[in-house]
């Protein structure tokens, strides 16, 4: 007899996360992230900053990003935490932080890419308009990379990329033409 139960999905389509390695390059789509907007109510930022203490989530500052989190405004962050103990992001935070902020799951609405290798610039200056020689670790900026709206977040030893789930084809196409075009001249 069949197995009609559901299945979960990648961005991509697939079972399980697509790795793809292009030379020195390697993109690996990242599913092991839960993903939560945080947004502070007015007059409320002093029970923000001391909810996100508690449990420990560091609140980036503008145009940067923490392991914890990614600044998208002002006193707006995306949070992150593993997928594995926090699949439902949402129920671990608002107990914290109560009705201090408005707070809703973003798991499923973006896809998350990594890239690491050498000289991951090259590929860079073919993607976007965004001068990565100049990113440190912990810096973060939103760009457009093939028409989208995306994120990108220089880590300590790679770096990470946010776009939008339902355009993740095409990010990951435009990722796997970049690379091609950088380093298999």
């Amino acid at each position: 007899m069949p197995d009609h139960r559901l299945k979960p999905l990648t961005a991509l389509g697939h079972v399980a996360p697509q790795i793809e390695t292009i030379g020195p390059v390697t993109i690996a789509e990242n599913t092991s992230v839960a993903l939560a907007s945080l947004a502070t109510r007015r007059g409320r930022e002093a029970d923000v900053a001391t909810a996100a203490k508690t449990l420990n989530i560091t609140l980036p500052k503008p145009g940067q990003a923490s392991e914890t989190g990614l600044w998208l405004a002002p006193d707006q962050w995306l949070i992150e935490a593993p997928f594995a103990t926090r699949e439902d992001i949402t129920a671990y935070l608002k107990p914290a932080f109560k009705d201090a902020a408005s707070i809703s799951e973003q798991t499923d609405a973006w896809v998350r890419f990594d890239l690491t290798g050498p000289n991951l610039h090259a590929m860079f200056e073919i993607l976007c308009n965004l001068d990565t020689r100049t990113m440190q670790p912990g810096h973060a900026t939103r760009t457009v990379i093939e028409h989208l709206g995306s994120y990108v977040i220089c880590r300590a030893d790679h770096f990470t990329i946010l776009g939008p789930r339902s355009s993740a084809q095409s990010l990951h196409h435009a990722l796997i033409t970049a690379a091609k075009s950088a380093y298999q001249a």
